[in-house]
């Protein structure tokens, strides 16, 4: 580990906001890349107070954000110059390559800190669900795609809303009659329900008298027999029938959810829940030398054999390679939209029901306990706020019977619904909370059936997290919801969805400033990957991974914060490579 890394975020030192040329020329040697005239926001001035007020230094003049910078020098994958064109270009050799940015504007590298990438590139292969408004529309689709398959091969498709569709699911007939020559397996938006045909439950030899995984259910049609929808843990029986995917298949897929991300802007990923087969692929392309960007990877708890090998190896120590493993991702309860997340009283619109968690979720409290203490940071998936309660009740008592392990900086991933008396517990156990704006605005139609009007305001509440002083860490939980950088700012500051409804926003007193919003997605993640020491923000030192956007969304969030949507992102530089250019 090196030295400073647990170093608090806001002791990092802070360089002047205008760097003269003599500072360059006091650099020796000359740049490998300048980057110049553009809207630079380095983010290396104080953090925002809890109410989201700037820090006395922030570059802010009555109320109206401006750059701190124009320009970045970089040599050996490192900043070496932060400030003016003139103080940059003074670094210029021979072989220095020199980009004008035209006036866009560049803040440090964005990072998505829950995703699914490899998902998402086997997303990008198959039948693609996302939007479509009905059962009849998806198994037309899916009928279409058959129709370049060779008879037997399974089909797979994603992005069917398990949420929004929670009062109407589908079943297999519809989809069996119009595709009944191929496994057809279609995945819920979130992954906590699955939609099969009959040739795929015949494939996997799954019938009613199967057995169900604690935490899940089979659908049974009028027959008595699986009806062919499989929600929360009921999923892993189709998983587990499918055919495994060849080694090449999943680096492929790996790849190619790399290089989407890399398109939009990220420098990092956080990819929670690898298992063995991802964990092979990503280490085969990191020997290769081919991944575009930097991956942190989250062992899966779920996979004991791999779990068990990396708790007697125990976490990457290192920050530089492209991967790095140190956390481990874990579930405790299931969705709120497929009423699996545990509350602690019953769902407003089930009464009886309250969802399923711990080890009726699969959670391995053992398993847990020997990662944290092998010094793994421990991501573990709450939605519910009983679900969020009883996670940090386990890490409380992990704390106390083992001090050290508090220094973890452990995760709660995505702390959906939280009881108002256990909002400040985030603080007190230094528990980050690790949040997607895209869920607020995309489950607002039905929270709150799910909910109640009182337990509501617990829910998605990034505001109270960060006012009783939580650390917050933004993302996407693609594929589960689109991970542009623009929607997930204009969702933060609006709390209104791409249609900016509704008027005023949803709940609006949780929104954050542009400026939290950035550094959720920035430095703040950085924190999240004990990274504060390395990146995060733009100065000389830092790693030089940084993004480039068309759009200023400190200037728009103040007077036109529905066209930071229509944002698109120039450039991602990853160690100072140039990995995506537009």
């Amino acid at each position: 580990m090196k030295a400073g890394l647990f170093a608090s975020v806001l002791g990092v030192a802070l360089l002047s906001v205008s760097a003269a040329p003599a500072t360059a020329k006091a650099a020796s040697g000359s740049a490998d890349l300048i980057l110049t005239d553009a809207h630079v926001y380095t983010l290396r001035w104080g953090e925002p107070a809890r109410d989201g007020t700037p820090a006395p230094d922030a570059p802010i003049t009555n109320g109206t954000w401006h750059p701190d910078a124009t320009a970045v020098a970089i040599r050996g994958g490192k900043i070496v110059y932060v400030g003016s064109d003139k103080g940059a270009l003074a670094l210029r050799g021979k072989r220095t390559r020199v980009i004008d940015l035209n006036g866009a504007t560049m803040i440090p590298g964005l990072v998505d800190s829950h995703t699914h990438f490899i998902e998402l590139g086997a997303k990008l292969e198959s039948v693609d669900l996302t939007d479509v408004a009905t059962e009849a529309q998806a198994v037309a689709k899916v009928a279409e795609r058959a129709k370049s398959v060779p008879k037997g091969e399974w089909i797979f498709g994603a992005g069917w809303d398990e949420g929004a569709w929670a009062n109407r699911y589908p079943d297999k007939q519809l989809l069996s009659a119009a595709v009944p020559d191929h496994p057809v397996v279609l995945r819920g938006l979130h992954g906590f329900a699955i939609w099969t045909n009959q040739a795929a439950l015949d494939a996997g030899k799954i019938t009613k008298a199967s057995p169900v995984p604690v935490g899940g259910e089979m659908r049974l049609g009028a027959d008595g027999q699986p009806n062919g929808l499989f929600l929360n843990r009921a999923a892993t029986m189709v998983e587990t029938a499918q055919p495994p995917e060849p080694p090449g298949v999943v680096a492929r897929h790996a790849l190619k959810g790399l290089t989407q991300m890399a398109a939009d802007g990220y420098v990092t990923v956080h990819e929670a829940g690898v298992g063995s087969a991802a964990m092979a692929a990503l280490q085969s392309l990191e020997d290769e030398h081919r991944l575009p960007i930097r991956v942190y990877a989250m062992l899966s708890l779920r996979d004991p054999p791999l779990m068990r090998q990396w708790i007697a190896r125990g976490p990457d120590r290192d920050n530089d390679s492209m991967l790095v493993t140190r956390a481990v991702k874990a579930y405790y309860d299931g969705a709120l939209g497929s009423r699996g997340a545990r509350l602690l009283a019953d769902y407003a619109d089930k009464p009886g029901h309250r969802g399923i968690s711990g080890s009726g979720y699969g959670f391995d409290q053992d398993l847990a306990r020997a990662a944290m203490r092998a010094g793994f940071q421990l991501g573990t998936h709450a939605i519910g706020d009983a679900g969020n309660r009883e996670v940090l009740d386990f890490f409380e008592a992990q704390f106390k019977a083992d001090p050290a392990t508090a220094q973890g900086r452990h995760r709660i991933e995505h702390a959906q619904v939280v009881s108002p008396q256990d909002q400040p517990r985030f603080a007190r156990l230094g528990v980050i909370a690790s949040m997607e704006p895209p869920h607020a605005v995309e489950d607002k139609g039905w929270a709150e059936e799910r909910l109640g009007p009182q337990r509501i305001l617990g829910a998605y509440a990034w505001r109270t997290l960060r006012r009783d002083g939580a650390r917050l860490t933004f993302n996407a939980d693609n594929p589960g919801s689109d991970h542009s950088i623009f929607y997930g700012l204009h969702a933060a500051i609006t709390r209104q969805d791409k249609q900016r409804q509704p008027p005023g926003g949803w709940y609006p007193a949780e929104r954050l400033t542009i400026e939290e919003a950035i550094r959720a997605y920035t430095n703040w993640s950085a924190y999240a990957a004990f990274r504060e020491g390395q990146t995060g923000i733009i100065a000389k030192g830092r790693w030089a991974d940084l993004t480039v956007m068309d759009i200023d969304p400190f200037a728009l969030a103040g007077s036109a914060p529905e066209k930071i949507l229509a944002g698109r992102i120039r450039a991602t530089i990853v160690g100072g490579k140039l990995v995506y250019q537009r």
